[in-house]
């Protein structure tokens, strides 16, 4: 069956291609609604890509799609997740301790992981560093409380850690590395069908969070525009993303994002040539998602997702030379290259990203 754009994340599981199927699972209290797990058909059992946000109504209903499709939850033998978020990651573990059912991770998410299991914290430590690097210190302080008792039981080690190569099944898959949205992200290509399960690298028709994920940040956005112009390398197939319905192109999609970003990074320059200087200042004077919110009307989880993508916007001006980058008492002050570095005063601006549709917690 076709589903239609608004109905993606309550439809029930659909038939993409033969022996492929969505199921949307939903998840808890989420702007995204949903995540779409794809299950493969073969001859040896069920395989599933990614595994949804372990909470009992998932569970639920995983189980219901299954049975609607003429199978059991013990019939699944293994799940190949394409990142450590939560939403993706945490129920294949459940999986696994009920049915037996091995679980596969990109190997780039293994400090990741191994970070989470020695902090042993639900608090996003990371991006509250580039908050206060970005020049957010209070907000930062808020973020880090309200995170109750850490619960380790989603966070256990895969069976397997995948590097790039294929996965032998009937229809085999390419695990293709994608980092950005974090640094151990994988795709999974099947190119006998022309199918990519995208996770959250393409979406068709919000932009992923970059960096959101423990351990050093690097260059994350730059990592992010290099990988999606990788996907413009192999021939193009239908997108099977994490959020939202089944795209015709990862083509299409893929030049649509990175026209975004050449967008979010000009009007990032047009903020530090009015004087803005740090990444909280520069998001303040951008406003967020396709309706165009004022930074002020965000909550602050959204407001940390603002400012970590600003600030990752700035350094890649940084490293294109387009901006030059200083620290000051741990802050970053930016400036364009050539221009005299001064704060002005805080003026909004009408630009538009709808990046904070997607999050990215991994804790």
């Amino acid at each position: 069956m076709s589903l239609d754009r608004g109905k993606w994340a309550t439809g029930g599981p659909e038939t993409v291609a033969p022996g492929v199927h969505r199921i949307p699972l939903p998840l808890p209290n989420d702007g995204l609604r949903a995540i779409n797990v794809y299950l493969l058909e073969e001859p040896e059992g069920l395989v599933l890509i990614d595994a949804g946000w372990s909470i009992p109504e998932s569970l639920t209903v995983l189980e219901a799609s299954l049975v609607e499709l003429g199978h059991r939850l013990d019939d699944l033998t293994d799940v190949y997740v394409t990142h450590i978020h939560r939403d993706h990651y945490t129920q294949a573990v459940e999986l696994r301790r009920r049915f037996g059912t091995r679980v596969h991770l990109g190997a780039g998410e293994r400090p990741g992981l191994e970070l989470l299991a020695a902090l042993r914290t639900d608090v996003p430590v990371t991006s509250l560093e580039v908050l206060r690097r970005g020049g957010a210190p209070d907000l930062a302080s808020r973020m880090a409380e309200g995170y109750g008792e850490f619960d380790a039981s989603g966070w256990e080690p895969p069976d397997r850690w995948l590097d790039a190569g294929t996965v032998p099944l009937r229809h085999p898959l390419r695990v293709v590395p994608t980092p950005g949205h974090t640094r151990g992200h994988v795709v999974y290509l099947d190119a006998a069908r022309g199918l990519l399960f995208s996770g959250d690298h393409v979406l068709p028709h919000i932009t992923p969070s970059i960096g959101f994920e423990l351990g050093e940040p690097g260059l994350p956005l730059g990592d992010y525009l290099d990988s999606l112009r990788l996907m413009t390398t192999f021939p193009d197939t239908r997108l099977l993303p994490a959020h939202g319905p089944v795209a015709a192109s990862t083509h299409a999609r893929a030049e649509e994002l990175l026209d975004h970003h050449d967008k979010r990074l000009a009007e990032t320059e047009d903020a530090l040539g009015a004087g803005a200087r740090t990444g909280y200042a520069v998001a303040e004077r951008l406003t967020w998602t396709r309706r165009a919110i004022a930074f002020d009307d965000l909550n602050d989880f959204n407001r940390m997702l603002a400012v970590n993508e600003t600030v990752a916007h700035l350094d890649v001006l940084a490293a294109r030379g387009r901006a030059t980058v200083s620290e000051v008492e741990g802050v970053a002050r930016y400036a364009l290259t050539g221009q005299v570095s001064e704060q002005a005063p805080k003026k909004p601006a009408t630009a538009w990203n709808d990046s904070l549709g997607s999050h990215g917690r991994s804790g």
